[in-house]
């Protein structure tokens, strides 16, 4: 893949939103307002989950074109076919003019499938998208394996997703030992959020400047999760 070309920036802003597959909670599924969403977020790098219709060959809930066209984004090549956005609804954009490569897929164990995404940017951090399991066994599985990636690269890293946690102290255990758990507040539900289960990961080299959940009238109608938007400061 040639990658999407730029100079390296040092700070980088990044958002996480679980789309809900674009079905808001008026049941109407609007894609134009989940972009909306994210370009008034106007983060550099977007990690989106549930970002593909979930039967059949699933189908992007935020068609290609729609992003190609409408916003400064592009789309990270993570899908298996031609039609989704991402691998196991989890995708990335990143906004035209910011360098990225080597996008991967991980496979993460458990009772019902589940994957993590992940891509290079700018030479200088990489950037996983998760949405973890539904019972704590199997999410404590797949955060060993995202632990194991983190270990073995030579970047900077930072883990952003649905991590379906609703504790506010336990759950992490895999991962709080080396790596830092971040929540700005709770983003699930959107109708009376009362869980923080959007949340952020990351690995020494990687400072958070800044933090907050996306309370806006746009955000507390698009998804039943509210978005989480933060700025970080990569060293070196």
């Amino acid at each position: 893949m040639e990658p999407n070309k730029a100079t390296a920036p040092v700070d980088l802003t990044l958002l996480t939103y679980n789309i809900r597959k674009a079905v808001g909670l008026d049941r109407r599924r609007d894609p134009h307002r989940i972009l909306e969403v994210i370009t008034q977020a106007d983060a550099d790098v977007v990690v989106l989950q549930e970002a593909d219709r979930r039967l059949g060959p699933r189908i992007a809930a935020l068609p290609h074109q729609m992003i190609e066209d409408e916003s400064d984004y592009a789309i990270v090549p993570l899908a298996t076919n031609d039609v989704s956005l991402g691998s196991h609804g989890n995708a990335i954009l990143v906004r035209r003019g910011i360098d990225f490569a080597n996008p991967a897929r991980t496979p993460l164990p458990g009772l019902e499938p589940r994957g993590a995404v992940s891509v290079e940017i700018a030479g200088k951090l990489q950037v996983f998208g998760c949405h973890l399991g539904l019972l704590r066994r199997y999410r404590h599985q797949q955060m060993h394996r995202l632990a194991n990636e983190l270990h073995n690269l030579p970047l900077p890293a930072v883990i952003l997703g649905d991590f379906n946690e609703w504790s506010a102290h336990r759950g992490f255990e895999p991962l709080d030992r080396d790596f830092d758990i971040h929540a700005f507040g709770n983003s699930f539900h959107t109708s009376r959020p009362v869980a923080a289960l959007d949340r952020l990961v990351i690995s020494k080299g990687v400072e958070i400047c800044a933090g907050h959940v996306l309370h806006t009238p746009l955000t507390r109608v698009a998804s039943d999760h509210l978005p989480v938007w933060t700025r970080v400061k990569i060293a070196g």
